[in-house]
C-alpha cells in the first residue's frame, strides 16, 4: 500500500490514499512549535519524520525530505486528504504565538549574524576617526598657547587612547573580512571591502547588486546631486581610495574602476553563495585587464 508523509504545523502524518494511518504530535507548546517550524525553514528533517518512515518507502510532497522517500509534489493525495488541527486538540491560538517566537527568532539570527556585526565596526571606526580628527585639532590650537603641561596631558592620553582603538578596530575588520568575504578582502582590501558591504546594507544585498552600483556605493551625494542638478554622474564611489585607482591618471580612473566593481561583483558573491575561493583567477584577470588598459 502506498504511504504519504504529510508534515502540518502541529505534526506529522503517514496516510494512505484516504485517511491518516498514523501521526506524531508535536507538543502543545508555542516554543517547541517554533523550534520545529524553524527547522523545517532551514530545510532539515525533523525528528519525527525520521521515525515515522523509518523502514518505509514513503511519497512526500517537500524536497527537503527527499532523503526520507520519493517526491511527487503533484500527487492528488496532498491536495484530497483533510488533516485539521482541531481535530487533535490544536488551536490557531497555539499557531499565532509560536509565528510571534519565530519571528522574533529570525530577527535574533538576523541580528547576530557577523555581516551586520562588521557594519557596526565600520560604523564605529568612521565615528572614531572623527573623534581624533576633532581632537587633534582642538590639541594643535592649545599647542598654540602658553599652556602647562599638566593641563595638556590627559588630553594627549585620550587622543592616545582613541587612536590605540582605531587600530584595533581596523585590524578585527582585516580579520574578519579574510573569514567571511575572502574574496572580496583580496579584490579590493579588507577595510575597503567591509565599506562597501556597509554602504550596501549587508553581503547578501551587495552580492545581488550590479556592478554599477557597486561601482558607486559611497557616492549616493554626489548621485543625488548630479539627478536634480545635472551635471557629470559619478564615476566611482569608496573603491577610488584603492590605490590603483587613485594613483591612476584621471583618464584611466573610470575604467579601473568599472573594472574594479565587476571583479568585486563576482567575489561577493563567491562569498555569499558558493563559499569557493576564486580570487586568485579573479586577481590574475585585473592584472591582465589593467594592461591592457594602460596599453591604451
Amino acid at each position: 500500500m502506498t504511504q504519504y508523509l504529510i508534515t502540518k504545523w502541529f505534526g506529522t502524518f503517514l496516510c494512505d490514499e484516504t485517511a491518516v494511518q498514523k501521526e506524531i504530535l508535536f507538543p502543545k507548546e508555542a516554543k517547541e512549535i517554533m523550534r520545529r517550524l524553524r527547522e523545517i525553514e532551514k530545510n532539515k528533517i525533523l525528528e519525527e519524520e525520521e521515525k515515522l518512515a523509518k523502514n518505509m518507502v514513503v511519497i512526500i510532497n517537500e524536497r527537503r525530505l527527499q532523503l526520507l522517500g520519493s517526491y511527487k509534489n503533484d500527487d492528488s493525495v496532498f491536495q484530497t486528504i483533510l488533516i485539521r488541527p482541531e481535530d487533535y486538540g490544536f488551536s490557531l491560538d497555539l499557531l499565532h504565538d509560536a509565528s510571534l517566537l519565530l519571528a522574533q527568532e529570525r530577527v535574533d539570527e538576523q541580528l547576530q549574524s557577523e555581516d551586520l556585526q562588521l557594519i557596526q565596526m565600520v560604523n564605529a571606526l568612521d565615528d572614531l576617526i572623527q573623534t581624533a580628527n576633532l581632537l587633534s585639532e582642538r590639541l594643535s590650537c592649545w599647542a598654540l598657547l602658553p599652556t602647562a603641561k599638566k593641563k595638556v596631558k590627559p588630553f594627549e592620553k585620550t587622543i592616545t587612547a582613541v587612536n590605540d582603538e582605531i587600530q584595533r578596530l581596523q585590524e578585527q575588520i582585516e580579520k574578519d573580512m579574510k573569514t567571511i568575504a575572502p574574496n572580496t578582502s583580496a579584490i579590493i582590501g579588507p577595510l575597503i571591502g567591509a565599506r562597501l558591504i556597509a554602504f550596501a546594507g549587508g553581503m547578501q544585498r551587495m552580492a545581488l547588486m550590479p556592478a554599477s552600483t557597486i561601482q558607486i556605493l559611497g557616492a549616493e551625494k554626489a548621485l543625488f546631486r548630479f539627478k536634480k542638478e545635472g551635471g557629470k554622474p559619478p564615476k566611482h564611489g569608496v573603491i577610488f581610495q584603492h590605490l590603483s585607482i587613485n594613483c591612476a591618471p584621471k583618464n584611466e580612473r573610470g575604467k579601473i574602476a568599472r573594472l574594479l566593481a565587476s571583479k568585486i561583483s563576482t567575489a561577493i558573491k563567491a562569498d555569499v553563495f558558493t563559499k569557493r575561493n576564486i580570487s586568485e583567477e579573479l586577481q590574475e584577470d585585473i592584472k591582465i585587464r589593467m594592461l591592457e588598459i594602460r596599453k591604451k
